[in-house]
């Protein structure tokens, strides 16, 4: 009997402890802060620092065009303070989700409508809506990255003055970043600045950066290549003797193979290039894991690969 008593007071004890510890999870002075992609989940890390706690729902590699939040990303997205998005369809499955949010006033942040309409470029495709991926034109990051600011300084007065700090210091690290892309565009000659990917995602890019942007797929991964596009690409491709074409590490490889032999079979050889990240960044623990370490392996990749 008194066996059994001590047990049922140690499964007490765990429980009482068990829900101890969570309430203290929940309670622990930190900013609960969901942030869908690797790019804004590493902005909001650095501007926040020990005053947030930050979950990001996609992890490297993870496409967001094609991404379908589950029951428990939504719980997550529900029990968080803050929750921030890129927006400007770049999220397309989740649409409906932001606008549930909004509806119960849900604190969220939505980047794209902090960011002035005469910087974004819109979609050829489809008049009135942009293109999302605006964090390949680093100037343009940069008031993404001050829009979380402010959003967390209104949020947290407290520590606006922290926020501000880490905001400039990050802003000076991210104006040296454009600096050291535009050196590095330089070194290739104006005629070979053509960027050829598995999808419409570097359109920022080439727009600051001087580079013609040529994708197989649109602006989104939900839009297939068909076999039109990849013969016009083939076509473009042979006649300018461009060198290399580049896969994605968010887009399978299949089509820009499919591609590359489709070159072949107009008697040129086009390299592939590499591997860029396009719409997450890479492993957390390499140096592609945060913004910086990205833009510069994707502009070191696509340079070297271009002056060969």
């Amino acid at each position: 009997m008194r066996k059994h008593i001590l047990i049922l007071f140690v499964l007490l004890s765990m429980v009482i402890t068990g829900c101890g510890n969570q309430e203290i999870s929940k309670d622990d002075g930190k900013i609960h802060i969901v942030a869908t992609t690797t790019m804004l989940a590493d902005a909001v890390k650095i501007i926040g620092a020990d005053q947030v706690q930050v979950e990001g729902l996609m992890g490297p590699g993870i496409d967001p065009h094609l991404y379908k939040a589950s029951a428990g990303d939504v719980e997550k997205m529900n029990q968080a303070e803050l929750v921030i998005y890129n927006g400007l369809h770049l999220e397309g499955k989740m649409g409906e989700i932001f606008e549930n949010m909004e509806k119960q006033n849900k604190r969220i942040l939505e980047i794209g409508k902090g960011l002035p309409k005469d910087q974004l470029i819109e979609a050829e495709s489809s008049p009135g809506n942009y293109d999302p991926h605006i964090w390949f034109n680093v100037e343009l990051w940069i008031k993404a990255v001050e829009e979380i600011e402010k959003t967390l300084s209104n949020f947290d007065k407290e520590h606006a003055a922290l926020y501000k700090e880490n905001t400039k210091n990050y802003v000076n690290e991210l104006k040296e970043l454009h600096e050291y892309v535009q050196k590095r565009v330089e070194e290739v000659p104006k005629e070979k600045r053509v960027l050829i990917t598995a999808h419409d995602a570097f359109n920022y890019f080439g727009d600051r950066y001087g580079f013609q942007v040529k994708g197989l797929q649109g602006l989104s991964t939900a839009t297939e290549a068909g076999t039109a596009d990849v013969k016009n690409l083939a076509d473009y491709i042979a006649e300018n003797k461009i060198p290399a074409i580049f896969v994605e590490s968010s887009v399978p490889v299949k089509n820009i193979k499919a591609l590359q032999d489709a070159v072949a079979a107009r008697d040129f050889k086009v390299e592939i290039g590499g591997e860029l990240f396009s719409d997450s960044l890479g492993d957390p623990h390499s140096e592609e894991g945060t913004y910086i370490g990205t833009v510069k392996h994707n502009i070191n990749t696509i340079v070297d690969a271009l002056i060969k």
